[in-house]
């Protein structure tokens, strides 16, 4: 029974072997992985065309799959070819080598200079890597390393893909890889070596062809021979006479008056350090056959000057120091600083002057005297008045951030008609450097919300600029701040208008402190306007007190050009601002009294036109051409009105949530209805004032004639007359016009409550100037210094003529004018642009310093010349530059010439030397290897096709890359078998 009860026992301890171990199941994933992306069976692609690694598209996609718990990412890297005709791929032999074979030993594309470094050892257009897919980690041991490639070699064998498998061992750093490539009874085994140090005999060719020879263990007796292509690295680093030509602005001289105030309207431009920090020579040799050429530890054969390829690349110095890219850097960091203006100055900057003005009852006694304001000559001298006396006492002019002279050039350059004798009117001053009004320069400033080039908030911006960059930081800005606002002050006070600001109402296309300037701007105007009107005009003489508004309306107004272009006002939007219900009547008078009580109030109480058509027309402009009034025949004048009330887009913006505030009710409509029509009632009143006696009608067919129509009609007597009346919308009951028309008063314009109330307007924005800290201001002003800035790098590229960098300055004007039209740009996209436009500034920089060593501009014969510039420009736009006519061209010779230099100045050799070299050949050969430094990198790649293992097996690629440098020495080779004749 004991016999028969172990065979059971046995049967319950039995282990499943068809469950799948986790080894099996990691090399399911990897052939599902390959069936996914049908890297199946054998696809030969066209032969490589030559450059086509550098020039092609390189595309990739990955999965993650895992062994156990430990993650791998796969990656299947390969160059996007057109799809070769289906019909041919049928007829593929079935015993043809894959196509990674047939490439190990083309020749079109080695050394590529921009390429995975799979492609620069190995030449494959095509190859998956499996590698660990956290960054830290590492296959190390060896078990594990032989456990992967037998898994990539079952899967390769299981799937019938062919193309090359490669895994990561070690560190990623050591870009380790083994792989292996199947075919139909062939197979590539693709095997590295990486050293810190090389041995001695595997620094030259003889020793390298050893190596290969041995590896192939190839049994024919006379060896095929072995294809090399060779290529030496040589490195230039110090550049001797071409030191680095930027200088740094001299700041002394900005205020010495050697170089004058209008420095300050200028950018700094350029890189501080040579932008280009070394030269990398490639001496090719890319077809050469073993024993053409000796190379060994004794004597070489290979002298750069003979290489029949030259090619360069240059390296960029990381992130050099840019002038314009830190000028704006500097200025945007103050964005984000939080103090005010008094809090970076000490203490208040708008103190009033003494202690005995802060009792409350010398203020009102102040008021309540007459005091004579007194208007000073504008001049330099004065500019710096008492408010900035006043501050001065109690800071003392040592502490003052920026010293008189400073400030005083900058004001100067600011205000160019403190200057002269007599202030110039307010118009914006261009100067000859600026570009023409309708060019694309000039309309910049719309795309990116700033300001005109020639404006002053412009000049502003470049000034707190470079206070900021060069004179006192922070506190300089608050200092020329504070200034700015006491000299806008004095201008409001004493009627001068402020220089480099277009007349007119606020340009809304501009930032909103070009705008609040504009306002200010327009209050001034409209101040000296009215001061001078009561000047010249005690009497009743109207025109001229309007003059400034009457050449306006004259202008536009002819006998059929009528009032209906810019006058339909009724359904415009009018400012809130513009409506006052208050009780104060905001009269600008004139000292006649009688006259104001005679047809003011005596108009109140008299409603028909008949008893006005008595009273004495005022106001009146000029004759409206042929138009009469309906009911008297008297000739139809156009009154003097107020210009509607100027507005910047914040006031426009309140409004309008003033107005969507009061609702869609009967009360809340007719409200909006009321303030909206302000203007309209002024007009109104003008017209009546004008023309007395007059009708809705007549102020009808003037301001809109649409609203008037006239028909021919027959009259009683069989005449054809114009019979005409109010279009329908006019005729609506309740009627906003008819009801404005019932309660406008004759008042002319002068005598009128103020539609635009300039006194309060101009203290608004001085208020709103006053309390802009550093940072509120550096944000209005940014648009205007990337705008600035974009100019600056425009007129350097102009110069240079570089046509990559063009279009990346499109890119920035796009990117730009996005960003900036939003009233709160985000920091990480203005950090963008002005990264974008550091970019730029180097890339320039880096195209002179390139014109500076090349000496391009010493060129005799044009067409050198030409060649040169084409030269220099290739460097800047691609990764690797072949040199025409190699060590014999023109800039082959430039490039020899900078090495002699190089090796001449690191050896010591005085110049006198070089007369030695005009001995015989042999001398000048030894003489040339010292032209050249050692060189910084060796590469050869060797190729031949033979039969292995045994000399009855296919001929079939072999191939082994080696490269040296001073601290690293590699080897990765492909070696392939044939595994049906063996």
């Amino acid at each position: 029974m004991a016999a028969d009860s172990e065979p059971e026992s046995e049967v319950f301890e039995i282990t499943d072997f068809t469950t799948a171990s986790e080894w099996e199941r990691f090399i399911s994933k990897v052939e599902e992985v390959l069936n996914d992306w049908k890297l199946i069976g054998n696809s030969l692609g066209k032969p490589l065309e030559k450059g086509i690694f550098t020039s092609g598209t390189w595309e990739e996609k990955s999965d993650e799959i895992s062994f156990a718990d430990f993650k791998f990412s796969v990656t299947h890297h390969y160059l996007v070819q057109e799809s070769s005709d289906k019909e041919g791929k049928d007829e593929v032999p079935e015993d043809v080598i894959p196509q990674s074979m047939q490439d190990l030993l083309c020749m079109n594309n080695d050394f590529p200079p921009r390429a995975h470094c799979l492609v620069r050892w190995y030449g494959l257009r095509e190859f998956v890597v499996i590698a660990p897919a956290a960054n830290n980690d590492a296959v190390l041991s060896e078990s594990k390393c032989n456990l992967l490639l037998s898994s990539v070699s079952i899967a390769l064998g299981n799937t019938g893909c062919q193309v090359p498998l490669f895994v990561q061992i070690h560190h990623k750093w050591r870009r380790m890889y083994v792989g292996e490539c199947q075919g139909p009874g062939v197979r590539t085994d693709f095997e590295m070596v990486h050293l810190r140090k090389v041995p001695n005999q595997y620094t030259h060719l003889s020793g390298l062809l050893d190596i290969f020879k041995s590896k192939i263990g190839c049994p024919l007796t006379p060896l095929p021979p072995v294809n090399i292509a060779i290529r030496f690295t040589y490195v230039l680093q110090d550049w001797q006479q071409y030191f680095w030509p930027q200088q740094p602005p001299d700041i002394d001289a900005l205020v010495g008056g050697e170089v004058g105030g209008l420095e300050f309207g200028k950018l700094p431009f350029g890189a501080c350090e040579d932008p280009i920090s070394e030269l990398h020579l490639a001496t090719t040799w890319p077809h050469l056959t073993e024993g053409i050429i000796v190379d060994n530890d004794v004597y070489s054969d290979l002298d750069p000057m003979q290489a029949p390829h030259w090619s360069v690349r240059v390296r960029k110095a990381d992130n050099p120091q840019c002038l314009l890219g830190d000028f704006i850097t500097e200025f945007f960091k103050i964005c984000r600083r939080k103090e005010s203006t008094d809090e970076i100055l000490g203490r208040s900057t708008f103190e009033e002057e003494g202690r005995e003005i802060a009792d409350i009852t010398h203020a009102l006694s102040k008021l309540t005297e007459p005091a004579p304001v007194p208007i000073h000559k504008l001049s330099v001298s004065n500019m710096v008045h008492t408010a900035k006396k006043k501050i001065r006492k109690h800071r003392g002019v040592e502490e003052s951030p920026l010293n008189n002279d400073v400030l005083n050039t900058i004001l100067l350059f600011l205000f160019p008609d403190a200057a002269s004798e007599k202030p110039l009117d307010g118009t914006s001053s261009t100067d000859s450097n600026n570009p023409p009004l309708d060019s694309e320069e000039y309309s910049l400033y719309n795309q990116f919300k700033s300001a005109p080039s020639d404006s002053l908030t412009y000049k502003l911006a470049l000034c707190l600029c470079m206070i900021n960059f060069y004179h006192g930081g922070l506190k300089g800005v608050a200092h020329l701040w504070q200034e700015f606002v006491l000299e806008m002050r004095f201008r409001w006070e004493n009627n001068f208008l402020i220089p480099g600001l277009a007349s007119g109402p606020p340009d809304l296309r501009c930032c909103l402190l070009h705008q609040k300037l504009q306002m200010l701007n327009c209050c001034i105007e409209r101040k000296k306007t009215r001061d001078e009107g009561r000047k010249t005009s005690p009497s009743d003489n109207v025109t001229n007190t309007y003059s400034g508004d009457a050449g306006k309306s004259g202008d536009q107004l002819g006998p059929d050009n009528l009032r209906e272009t810019d006058k339909d006002k009724g359904e415009v939007g009018k400012s809130w601002d513009s409506w006052s219900d208050s009780e104060e009547e905001f009269f600008e008078c004139l000292s006649d009294t009688e006259e104001l009580k005679g047809n003011g109030q005596e108009s109140g109480k008299k409603g028909g036109p008949k008893e006005m058509a008595s009273l004495k027309p005022e106001g009146r402009l000029h004759q409206h051409g042929k138009l009469t009034l309906l009911h008297n025949g008297e000739p139809l004048y156009i009154p003097v009105t107020q210009e509607p009330a100027p507005m910047t887009e914040d006031l426009l913006e309140e409004q309008s949530e003033v107005l969507a505030k009061l609702g869609t009710s009967a009360e809340g409509a007719h409200l909006r209805a009321r303030m909206q029509s302000a203007c309209l009632l002024s007009d109104m009143e003008s017209f009546k004032a004008a023309n007395p006696g007059c009708f809705l009608e007549d102020f009808v067919r003037w301001y809109s004639p649409r609203d008037y129509i006239e028909e021919e009609v027959v009259d009683e007597k069989g005449n054809m007359v114009l019979k005409g009346e109010l279009s329908a919308r006019m005729k609506i009951p309740s009627n906003m016009w008819v009801e404005a028309w019932e309660t406008a008063k004759p008042i002319p314009a002068r005598r009128q409550r103020r539609l635009f109330d300039d006194t309060r307007e101009a203290e608004k924005v001085l208020h709103y100037l006053a309390v802009q800290k550093p940072a509120d201001l550096a944000r209005h002003l940014l648009p205007c210094v990337i705008h600035a800035a974009v100019l600056k790098v425009k007129e350097e590229e102009s110069i240079e003529n570089i046509s990559s960098v063009k279009k990346i300055i499109k890119q920035i004007i796009s990117h730009s004018s996005k960003v900036l039209h939003f009233p709160n740009p985000e920091d990480k996209k203005l950090e963008e642009i002005i990264h974008q436009i550091t970019n730029v500034e180097a890339i320039i920089a880096r195209a002179r310093s390139l014109k500076a060593k090349f000496g391009t501009e010493k060129c005799e014969q044009e067409e050198e010349k030409e060649d040169l510039e084409r030269f220099v420009s290739c460097l800047l736009d691609q990764p690797e530059v072949l040199v025409v006519g190699a060590g014999r061209g023109h800039a082959g010779r430039i490039i020899h010439k900078l090495f002699v230099n190089a090796q001449r100045a690191a050896t010591m050799t005085p110049a006198e030397e070089e007369l030695k070299r005009m001995g015989p050949p042999e001398e000048k050969r030894q003489n040339l290897a010292a032209d050249f430094p050692p060189p910084a990198g060796r590469e050869l790649i060797l190729r031949t096709a033979v039969p292995r293992p045994a000399p009855y097996s296919r001929a079939l690629p072999q191939r082994m890359y080696s490269v040296l440098t001073k601290e690293d020495f590699r080897l990765a080779g492909a070696f392939s078998s044939d595994t049906s004749f063996f």
